[in-house]
């Protein structure tokens, strides 16, 4: 299936119908009455987070959604019946945005999570609705409410705790393969990923985090160059951000730490807030280096980076030293996860708690 992250799709709430103005007629009853009943309501249209789904590619084939119109009312005191709603299935992590005022309309972060992103129109009142003491033939109605038209951007953004970034053939997808249960396509040649790959990651029991690898960068993609540039927002929902980087290239003359800071410098033009997200090393293809050369080119690297924070040696063809890079990483996000939980307050001491007025 082809992968789309992004559609532009016209919705279109059903209108209410149009009241009716009618009067009860029956032998021996002169004066029966009004009885024309309500237009029924227009067809909500629904956003539902489909966790089998991962790609908008649906809506790139179809691309205008109506609801059903709400049946006008009807003498003998009948409603309308509602017009028909419309159920749009989205993948979890679906951006939903004004495409006119490209305002944030609706997020889809919960699995199941339904909400309503147009409302149907309420039907009209008939004239059954008028009578009074005063005005007993009322010959009044109203008509139906008409339903909300929307023109919508969506945006998919993949959620994943742990983004892999870094140059194209730096081992992204391997080592998503050596570590997780995804299958990425996996080649000697550049831009072999064209799409972002989740996997997830068993640490042990009920112990597992999601990551995302997607697309290789290259020097001037924040301004659009290379592949990369389209799905760096993808790595705006991680926790953490793995910088894999090429120890031994293949070609000669390519220096490793300058294609290292042209990554984070596309980073930085991009997104200050996806720079500024923790970001630890992998120096990868270990096994493409002679063992007596290693401490050195690691030492050189560091030391020309500048670089102090965390630093992993893997080699992700052989998986050496990818489980301590991967307890590590579960153990970074576990404590994540832990901070932004609200504190726990004893109830014991609940009631204790001072109450809060506006007096003094």
């Amino acid at each position: 299936m082809k992968f789309v992250d992004e559609a532009f799709i016209d919705i279109a709430a059903g209108d209410g119908g149009n009241g009716c103005v009618s009067f009860r007629h029956e032998k021996y009853k002169e004066f029966g009455g009004p009885n024309g009943g309500d237009g029924g309501r227009g067809g909500h249209v629904w956003a539902v987070a489909d966790v089998s789904l991962n790609t908008l590619v649906d809506f790139r084939f179809s691309r205008r959604h109506e609801a059903g119109r709400g049946e006008h009312g009807m003498g003998s005191d009948m409603f309308g019946a509602m017009g028909h709603d419309v159920t749009l299935k989205m993948p979890v992590g679906t951006i939903i945005t004004d495409a006119e005022t490209g305002d944030v309309m609706y997020e889809l972060l919960v699995p199941g999570e339904k909400i309503m992103i147009a409302k149907g129109g309420d039907g009209g009142f008939g004239n059954m609705r008028f009578k009074s003491a005063i005005n007993r033939a009322p010959r009044q109605k109203t008509p139906g409410w008409p339903g909300e038209k929307k023109s919508l951007k969506l945006e998919l953004k993949v959620l994943a705790d742990v983004g892999l970034l870094g140059m194209p053939n730096a081992g992204k997808s391997t080592l998503i393969a050596a570590v997780s249960n995804a299958r990425p396509k996996i080649a000697d040649y550049p831009f072999t990923t064209l799409h972002p790959n989740l996997g997830v990651v068993r640490v042990g029991p009920e112990q597992s985090f999601v990551v995302a690898d997607v697309p290789g960068l290259i020097e001037g993609a924040s301004e659009g160059a290379g592949l990369g540039h389209q799905f760096l927002r993808h790595l705006q929902r991680t926790r953490l951000l793995l910088h894999l980087v090429d120890i031994a290239p293949f070609d000669e003359g390519v220096d490793p730490v300058a294609q290292a800071k042209a990554i984070v410098n596309e980073l930085k033009k991009y997104d200050k807030a996806l720079y500024d997200k923790p970001r630890w090393i992998v120096l990868n293809k270990l096994d493409m280096v002679p063992k007596e050369e290693r401490e050195a080119r690691v030492k050189d690297f560091v030391k020309r980076m500048r670089y102090k924070g965390p630093i992993f040696q893997i080699s992700a063809l052989t998986r050496e030293g990818c489980e301590p890079l991967v307890q590590a990483v579960y153990q970074h996000i576990k404590a994540q996860q832990k901070a932004e939980q609200p504190a726990e307050v004893d109830p014991r001491f609940a009631s204790a708690a001072p109450e809060t007025s506006g007096q003094k």
